[in-house]
């Protein structure tokens, strides 16, 4: 599992150079060049505070889910784990978080199929979250209509799938009857339990509420990102195009929207301004204190927790093979 990550990570790496180089070759590198020298290197801070607070009380969310499922695990370890976590967005679909209800399990026992819907449910409240901060953005500058309201109508389905145990136990039985699933199923309905309890309304609100503090926080550094290189926009149409970018890069399933979010923002950008280079500046700026911050966070925490658990390469291997 590590060394499939430290691939992702490689590729990544190497991709997002591809691209940015591109980018700044397409909007020529000299003026791009002079442009990041009109940034301000002192409001670098503030944007990555900003960015942390969007990690940090999506880190309460995913402890309140692990309490809420009667998870026992201390704010220390499951703070590691979470930021941990971090460096999975570059996975497909971070679907590289799974590697949390792992490290849950070693930590506490419990089984990884009831840790995994956490992982699920956490990305479908920060889902609803974006869709909220962009669907009237949506409407108003006639952008993205479709995409955001299928996304929205999706979500919602999966939801109402989910609290319905009826159904939702009528579609289990039927997958218990394709063989390949059956010596599963044990799994899927301890999955199930899981992400009814998280998806109850009165959960489900709570959190999506809070997701909306976390990514709107974020929106707010993008904002500040683009005043700063001298565009005149305004707040409420920075928070619409930094959601539909999120987006339009979560549903492709690329690992960390590479590519889409750049070229999403950068266009928009380049839109509002009729600056190429001050659309590609501010995209790698605000790139730069939200997704690469978020990874080198994961990286010095799967280090540290790596340190103080030095035989957990072979637990993790252990625990996979168990499964």
């Amino acid at each position: 599992m590590i060394s499939k990550i430290r691939k992702n990570l490689i590729a990544l790496i190497l991709v997002s150079f591809v691209i940015y180089f591109a980018l700044t070759f397409y909007a020529n590198f000299n003026t791009v060049l002079n442009t990041f020298r009109t940034f301000p290197l002192l409001l670098l801070p503030l944007l990555l505070g900003l960015s942390f607070v969007n990690y940090f009380s999506r880190f309460l969310k995913w402890h309140y889910y692990l309490r809420s499922l009667k998870i026992q695990i201390g704010y220390g370890k499951s703070f590691h784990i979470f930021f941990s976590g971090l460096l999975m967005s570059v996975t497909p679909g971070k679907f590289g978080e799974l590697l949390k209800a792992y490290l849950v399990k070693y930590e506490t026992g419990e089984a990884v199929s009831k840790v995994m819907p956490v992982t699920i449910v956490e990305r479908i409240t920060d889902f609803y979250s974006l869709l909220l901060l962009a669907i009237i953005g949506a409407y108003i500058y006639n952008i993205g209509k479709v995409i955001i309201i299928v996304t929205l109508l999706f979500f919602i389905a999966l939801t109402i799938v989910v609290i319905n145990k009826k159904f939702a136990f009528g579609i289990i039985q039927l997958l218990n009857k394709i063989p390949f699933l059956e010596k599963f199923i044990n799994h899927i309905r301890q999955a199930y339990e899981s992400a009814y309890i998280l998806l109850q309304p009165k959960r489900l609100f709570a959190m999506t509420a809070l997701s909306l503090v976390s990514w709107g926080v974020e929106c707010v550094g993008f904002y500040l990102v683009l005043i700063n290189f001298g565009l005149k926009v305004s707040l409420f149409w920075s928070i619409f195009i930094y959601a539909f970018a999120t987006i339009a890069g979560s549903i492709t399933l690329l690992p960390a929207g590479i590519g889409i979010t750049e070229g999403s923002l950068t266009y928009f950008i380049f839109q509002a301004s009729g600056s190429m280079s001050k659309a590609v500046a501010s995209t790698m700026v605000t790139r730069v204190v939200t997704l690469w911050f978020a990874i080198l966070l994961g990286i010095i925490s799967l280090y540290l927790y790596y340190a103080k658990n030095p035989n957990l390469i072979e637990e993790l291997s252990n625990i996979q093979k168990s499964q």
